[in-house]
């Protein structure tokens, strides 16, 4: 057995994120690693790449028990870690991002020998089939593109035990399957390959075993050849889950959001929204699929108030907002979960409770003459964490040190807690597991049959086809089909996202 992990605890103030937890991973094989958000996949994970002590129990490579004083010890024992949120130097080109801290040097005084290091960064790339051009700028690479490079940066420190933590979090579906044919790579060449995640589908496409983590114990073990989504999703949970939300027909009515001829400028003054018309009705769910980059957070910022337009019109509830602010956007009833959470939907140094009220901290019963209530506040908060089950010790925790799928239950938790008509949800569920998955879903369905428009933008076709009662495609910037909910499916709703013409049932 190339690696073992044997009875890890790990604690923290206020939480045990690892009890007992013993796994093993062969070499040449890829350990899927599945469970909830704070199961404890990315702590044990940081004990074995050294980021973290274990406050007991032992790591083995190949029989050998090691001690990692820090992460250059777990390094030079083969183990690399690509992090869900990449560590790059935007400004460095590749070559300069994947050596640094590994530098080779060429003379006595220390000189980086950058031809050497290209050499190597090169054959690595075309071995592996990364595909990554060694003196691109990392601030311009798609994103899909620097996670390779922190691949490359594991191979590049001889890295043979590669943990990837929730690789595909910020990836297309076409980049995900590139990705999955890396590691197939890695593995067949002898990488032993620990893939954490969350999401079924990509567990049992690309591993040879599963490990299932359940509030910081291992709940069980599965074969990928025999299990089932619903068993692995009832194991993850400890619950039986719904993976596809029921919902009855919609019942349309007014018209609460309207587009009419929206073109939008991104930071770089191109033109990435190309004339939208759209209406989103009351008890509406319309889902607008698309490869990331094709305009849609564009769309969304424009509609928030975030972005402004270039021209055309926007109205909700009959009002127009071409020029309001985001604020103003919030204050006609419109519930906003960003794509980004980390940039718009929270402050990571202040708290839980404090990021709850950060759309209504001037309203009551919040804030009365400019002085908190904090009752209110903190009774408004509690509600919340335990509603969505955000795991956390305190509402006074701070929100930047909850994982990324705590901090958005946080967001949409926040969004949810006060009457809307009209809900603009951007990646709602990224990040999360499918027992949150099965919540949101049930939120926004709930939203949408007590009368609220809802927009979903999402990248995970699965959503898009179990949520839509409409689907919107966009491509270049343009609407460029809407299908029905019970006429979508793989097929059609991706030959419109590749761009490709369809036939009757497709209208813009």
């Amino acid at each position: 057995m190339r690696l073992e992990l044997r009875e890890i605890t790990k604690r923290f103030p206020g939480v045990l994120a690892n009890d007992r937890i013993s796994i093993a991973a062969d070499r040449g094989k890829v350990l899927g690693m599945l469970g909830e958000n704070g199961a404890g996949k990315t702590t044990l994970m940081n004990i074995l790449s050294g980021l973290y002590k274990p406050d007991s129990g032992s790591i083995f490579i190949d029989g050998e028990e090691r001690v990692f004083a820090d992460p250059v010890d777990a390094i030079r024992a083969g183990v690399g870690m690509v992090h869900q949120h990449f560590m790059l130097v935007p400004v460095f080109d590749v070559v300069e991002a994947v050596a640094l801290g590994a530098e080779t040097v060429k003379d006595a005084i220390g000189t980086f020998d950058r031809a050497a290091a290209r050499k190597r960064i090169v054959e690595l790339s075309e071995q592996y089939k990364l595909d990554v051009d060694p003196d691109a700028k990392i601030e311009n690479l798609p994103v899909g593109v620097r996670q390779r490079v922190e691949i490359l940066k594991a191979l590049y420190r001889h890295s043979d035990i590669l943990v990837l933590d929730e690789p595909s979090a910020v990836l297309t579906p076409y980049e995900t399957e590139e990705l999955y044919g890396i590691i197939r790579s890695l593995a067949a060449d002898g990488t032993t390959i620990i893939f954490i995640t969350h999401k079924l589908n990509e567990v049992l496409e690309v591993a040879d075993n599963i490990v299932v983590l359940r509030r910081g114990r291992v709940a069980g073990t599965a074969d990928p050849k025999t299990v089932t989504r619903q068993e692995l999703a009832n194991l993850m949970v400890g619950r039986d889950v719904e993976l596809i939300v029921p919902k009855g027909p919609a019942k349309p009515g007014d018209v609460v959001l309207h587009l009419e001829g929206v073109f939008v400028r991104d930071d770089r003054l191109d033109m990435k929204v190309n004339g939208v018309d759209l209406d989103v009705r009351a008890g509406d769910i319309v889902a607008i699929a698309g490869v990331q980059g094709n305009g849609q957070t564009e769309l969304v910022e424009a509609i928030t108030g975030l972005r402004a337009l270039d021209s055309g019109t926007i109205t909700i509830g009959g009002q127009h907002t071409e020029r309001a602010s985001p604020r103003q956007v919030s204050d006609l009833g419109v519930a906003h979960i960003p794509e980004d959470r980390g940039r718009d939907g929270l402050i990571a140094a202040m708290s839980i409770a404090e990021n709850y009220i950060l759309d209504s901290y001037y309203r009551p019963p919040y804030s009365r003459n400019g002085v908190f209530n904090l009752d209110a506040v903190n009774e408004r908060t509690k509600a919340g964490v335990k509603d969505f089950d955000i795991r956390t010790p305190s509402i006074e925790t701070r929100a930047g040190s909850l994982s990324g799928g705590n901090q958005q239950k946080v967001v949409v938790a926040r969004e949810f807690s006060v009457p809307v008509q009209l809900v603009i949800a951007a990646q709602p569920t990224r990040g999360l597991d499918v027992g949150s998955i099965e919540y949101i879903h049930r939120r926004l369905v709930e939203q949408r049959d007590a009368g609220a428009a809802i927009v979903i933008v999402s990248t995970e076709l699965d959503e898009v086809l179990a949520v839509g009662d409409r689907i919107a495609v966009m491509f270049d910037g343009k609407i460029v089909g809407i299908l029905s909910g019970d006429d979508a499916t793989y097929e059609n709703v991706g030959l419109l996202m590749g761009g490709a013409s369809f036939g009757e049932g497709a209208a813009a």
